[in-house]
């Protein structure tokens, strides 16, 4: 079952200014993607920053915990003289930075490790993680909205 859209983001606020239409115009043409209606839904609500903490299981993750966390978004920030470290436009930079596959939007990350959307194969994208230091990728989900639907409220983490 769903997060409801209303519960998925947190209190916490970058200041990133209320979404537009212009916006995300900007943000497709500068991307060269078309972004998936259900994150424009979420970003309408909240333009990026913290999310309440949810998971996606990951039976198949390598790693102990069986899921990724989530417990942000980056939103859509077309004014230069804003900062905004929560900001897909800095997509194409990062990209370069770390050497991560074209044809990737980041959703979210630290830089050694990145979730993504993947439009290298179609432009209905896939969601991918990847670990940039190992130059590994892995399949979270067919599209942002079935990821989407896959959360869950977090789960304690192991101690």
């Amino acid at each position: 079952m769903a997060i409801d859209l209303h519960a998925f983001w947190d209190t916490n606020n970058p200041k990133n200014p209320p979404l537009t239409d212009e916006m995300v115009r900007t943000a497709e043409k500068l991307l060269d993607v078309q972004l998936p209606p259900l994150l424009v839904t979420l970003l309408r609500l909240q333009n990026g920053g913290s999310t309440n903490t949810f998971d996606f299981p990951m039976p198949q993750a390598p790693w102990r915990e069986n899921r990724i966390r989530m417990h942000g978004l980056f939103g859509i920030v077309t004014d230069e003289g804003l900062q905004s470290n929560l900001n897909i436009l800095d997509t194409p930079y990062m990209t370069e930075e770390w050497d991560l596959p074209e044809r990737q939007v980041l959703l979210w990350g630290e830089g050694h490790w990145w979730v993504t959307l993947d439009y290298r194969t179609s432009p209905e994208p896939a969601v991918l993680w990847i670990d940039a230091d190992d130059a590994v990728e892995m399949l979270i989900a067919p599209s942002f909205e079935a990821f989407y639907n896959a959360l869950v409220p977090a789960a304690p983490m192991e101690g």
